[in-house]
């Protein structure tokens, strides 16, 4: 897939307007809004791409213009995907991507015979605390387990922590308030923390209260 043209000269805002009509216009069956969406996109998921790519080891393959690209063929290629809004869009394309490395993790893993793991933090440049490491592929599992649970406290994770946004933007993006945005993200990191704790000793731990 060829890198598509981006669009310059356009606010913020104006951006931001565009990539919901041409969600609008998926999800009320024109399909040629997608051509219209992917070079209104194609920056932001680049960056979503090179924040995860960040956190990869050393020696890696995967570029993250490869990440998108194939973040893309995920969501893109068995058709329109109807989304209900950006924030709705980009927890996807976030999703799209964790997905890709969990599965290369996991290659890797099957690879060395149960050798030594990728870790990750949930403390990527936002928590005042610093939580334990924990494994990329049990941060999945959790993950999972979260958003069965609570799946508005799981796009602010993705939004927050995969995707890179601050609190304002990912309160904008989701139209809530960043008092909503803070308390569920401090409320997600408890949950994710003694969920993988819980699942080292082969147990829950209780979850933590809102």
């Amino acid at each position: 897939m060829s890198r598509p043209s981006t669009p310059s000269g356009a606010s913020g805002k104006d951006v931001a307007g565009e990539i919901t009509a041409a969600l609008t216009a998926i999800r009320e069956g024109d399909e040629t809004a997608l051509t219209r969406l992917l070079p209104l996109v194609y920056e932001e998921l680049r960056r979503v791409a090179r924040r995860m790519m960040a956190r990869e080891p050393s020696g890696q393959t995967l570029q993250p213009t490869a990440l998108v690209h194939e973040a893309y063929v995920r969501l893109f290629g068995n058709g329109p995907t109807r989304w209900d809004n950006r924030a709705h869009f980009f927890v996807a394309a976030a999703t799209a991507m964790r997905r890709i490395l969990v599965e290369r993790a996991r290659r890797r893993r099957a690879e060395r015979h149960g050798g030594h793991q990728r870790r990750v933090t949930l403390d990527e440049g936002a928590v005042p605390a610093d939580p334990p490491a924990a494994d990329l592929l049990a941060l999945d599992h959790a993950l999972g387990r979260l958003t069965a649970e609570d799946e508005r406290a799981s796009r602010v994770v993705h939004l927050r922590y995969f995707a890179g946004l601050g609190i304002v933007e990912t309160a904008e993006l989701m139209g809530i308030s960043t008092a909503t945005v803070s308390r569920e993200w401090t409320y997600a990191r408890a949950w994710l923390l003694r969920d993988m704790r819980g699942a080292r000793k082969g147990k829950r731990d209780a979850r933590p209260p809102r």
